[in-house]
C-alpha cells in the first residue's frame, strides 16, 4: 500500500503490510499466547478471523491516514509484529499499541518501535497525549508502557469483554524517557 511512511530505528524498519506478511501474521495470530491480548476473541484466531484483523488494521491507513506498521528486523527484513496508532470509532481515545510475536519479545523491540511511533504521531499528527490499552496481567506491555514514561490512569471494559487498563503517555514525560533519548541520539548520528 502506498502512502504509508516508512520509519527507521536502530534495529527496526516500520513499514506498511505487504502480501508476504500474510502467512507470518496468520501463524502468529493462530497462537493463543500472541492473540489473546490483542484480539476481541481473546484467543488464537482462525485464518478467516486473522485475515479480518489484518485487513482492519491495514485499512486504517486508507480511512484515517494513520495505522499500524509492520515491525521488521533491519538486518533480515523479517516481520516480527506490528505497532502504531489505532483509533477506530468507539475506541476510548487515540492509541499507540504494539504486538510483537512471542519469539521476539523481551528484546526491547516494542519499546524501540513504539518510541518511533510516538515521535511520528507528534510530528505528523500533533498528538501530545497517547493512550495504550493493556489487558490486565499483561506484564510485558505494562513494562513497555512504563519505559515510555506512561502511567496507568483508568480502567476500561470493552464491549466484547476483558479488563483493560488505559495507560497514558504525555509528550513531556515521554521526552524525558530513555527510549526517546536513545531514538534521538540514534537519529542525530544516523
Amino acid at each position: 500500500m502506498s502512502g504509508i511512511p516508512v520509519l527507521e530505528t536502530e534495529r527496526l524498519i516500520l513499514r506498511g503490510f505487504q502480501p508476504s506478511d500474510r502467512e507470518p501474521f496468520m501463524e502468529a495470530l493462530a497462537k493463543d499466547e500472541f492473540a489473546r491480548t490483542i484480539s476481541r476473541e481473546g484467543r488464537g484466531l482462525t485464518r478467516e478471523e486473522a485475515w479480518r484483523s489484518m485487513a482492519m488494521i491495514n485499512g486504517s491507513w486508507s480511512l484515517e491516514g494513520f495505522g499500524n506498521w509492520v515491525a521488521t528486523l533491519k538486518e533480515t527484513g523479517e516481520p516480527i509484529g506490528r505497532l502504531g496508532p489505532f483509533a477506530p470509532p468507539g475506541w476510548p481515545g487515540f492509541e499507540v499499541g504494539w504486538a510483537i510475536f512471542p519469539e521476539h519479545q523481551r528484546r526491547g523491540y516494542a519499546v524501540e518501535g513504539a518510541a518511533a511511533a510516538l515521535v511520528w504521531c507528534k510530528e505528523a499528527l500533533g498528538h501530545d497525549l497517547v493512550m495504550h490499552c493493556i489487558l490486565k496481567g499483561n506484564a510485558g506491555s505494562e513494562k513497555t508502557a512504563a519505559a515510555l514514561g506512561s502511567r496507568p490512569e483508568r480502567d476500561w471494559s470493552p464491549p466484547w469483554g476483558g479488563d483493560v487498563t488505559i495507560w497514558y503517555t504525555h509528550w513531556d514525560e515521554f521526552t524525558r524517557s530513555m527510549p526517546y533519548r536513545r531514538l534521538m541520539a540514534w537519529r542525530s548520528g544516523a
